[in-house]
């Protein structure tokens, strides 16, 4: 079917080359997790070098890390410790803490990056503070110098949820290598794909031969080689296949492509929208200042200078005239239905209310954008604008 949108969040992600790759795996009949599994770990490996080890998503990722730390193995966290979380996150950022009987703790975030605010996390830390889930909004970060200075002299555990900023970096280090877990998301619409999958990274070799085990059923088989049916932990089943993993291997052969293309495609749209004066009296595009960040954004944040006429307005104005939209991550989770349920604590949050109210944003796509599309795009937003 026809996608109804001129500019989808994501276009087509898939090349004839994955499809191909995905189809070699498919016709061999070893379909499950294997050797091609095996061979993306290890290219990743090479690029942050750092162990990493693949799951089905970037969602399960986060739960076997918190699995992890609450593990009777481990216990580098226990029943109630408290984890700081910016509140412009993902549910499933969220509901691993919770799942992990640990206490979220919802920290505001920078309305200048959209990631977390450092003044507010010094603000939140109490002796119950345990860890903090670091989430790299829309590709960007905070000032992680800082960050991680602070965090170990409070000997507070670092998870970098770095599914939306692959191959964003600080200080030339890649996001993802400066926490002591990291997260990431090779879903259908970011930078990279497998379809379906992600991956765990961390220094800590020791800790990774557990999350194998937890990864699958908790089996020994998965570090001793043993075909036998001695169960030594707890565990899921989170493995992802070896289609999925062939695909995010054929994709990571031309990752640099990929990301030079988002980052002409960011440059382009961006460039182009500032130059028209309608867009500047009603919109302001949220860039990157700090020269220390070399980001691969996500998407494009576009933010309303006037509180005149509703977000809500503006949004169905552009989905209706072809242009996707949607909230910086998902807003303000403090605000969702479903953290009533659990009643989780919320306070100081203005900034993450302020962007839930004023800010969304459009997609970067994989493939490079014509001059004809980037036209039609900034005529559409002159007719929006205010």
């Amino acid at each position: 079917m026809k996608n109804r949108y001129f500019y989808p969040l994501t276009k087509e992600n898939l090349s004839e080359s994955d499809c191909l790759e995905a189809t070699k795996v498919i016709k061999s009949k070893k379909i499950t997790m294997g050797k091609i599994t095996k061979k993306l770990e290890f290219k990743f490996k090479k690029i942050f070098n750092q162990n990493c080890l693949m799951v089905n998503s970037g969602s399960s990722a986060n739960l076997l890390i918190f699995q992890l730390l609450i593990n009777p193995k481990v216990k580098l966290l226990k029943q109630n410790d408290e984890v700081l979380i910016p509140a412009i996150c993902w549910s499933t950022s969220l509901w691993p803490i919770i799942q992990s009987n640990l206490k979220p703790i919802f920290v505001d975030i920078n309305k200048e990056t959209l990631n977390i605010c450092l003044q507010d996390l010094k603000k939140k830390i109490t002796k119950k503070t345990k860890a903090l889930m670091l989430v790299h909004a829309l590709g960007n970060c905070t000032n992680m110098d800082e960050l991680v200075s602070y965090c170990k002299k409070k000997k507070i555990l670092i998870i970098e949820d770095t599914c939306e900023a692959l191959g964003s970096k600080y200080k030339n280090k890649y996001l993802g290598t400066y926490g002591d877990f990291s997260s990431f998301s090779m879903y259908y619409s970011h930078h990279i794909t497998s379809g379906e999958g992600g991956f765990i990274s961390s220094q800590k070799k020791k800790y990774l031969d557990l999350i194998r085990v937890l990864r699958s059923h908790g089996w020994e088989k998965e570090i001793s080689n043993k075909n036998n049916w001695k169960f030594i932990n707890s565990g899921f089943n989170l493995r992802p296949t070896d289609i999925n993993a062939s695909i995010g291997l054929s994709q990571l052969k031309r990752i640099k492509t990929i990301l030079k293309t988002r980052r002409y495609n960011y440059n382009f749209v961006t460039k182009s929208l500032k130059e028209s004066e309608n867009f500047n009296k009603s919109f302001k595009i949220i860039e990157n200042i700090d020269k220390n960040k070399n980001i691969y954004w996500f998407g494009i944040p576009i933010q309303l200078k006037t509180s005149v006429i509703k977000k809500s307005n503006i949004l169905k104005k552009l989905n209706k005239l072809g242009v996707e939209t949607r909230p910086v991550i998902s807003g303000n989770f403090a605000n969702q239905p479903a953290v009533r349920l659990y009643k989780i604590k919320s306070h100081g949050l203005m900034n993450s209310n302020f962007i839930e109210k004023s800010t969304f944003f459009i997609g970067i796509h994989n493939t490079k954008i014509s001059k004809k599309e980037v036209k039609k795009l900034c005529n559409i937003f002159e007719n929006v604008s205010v």
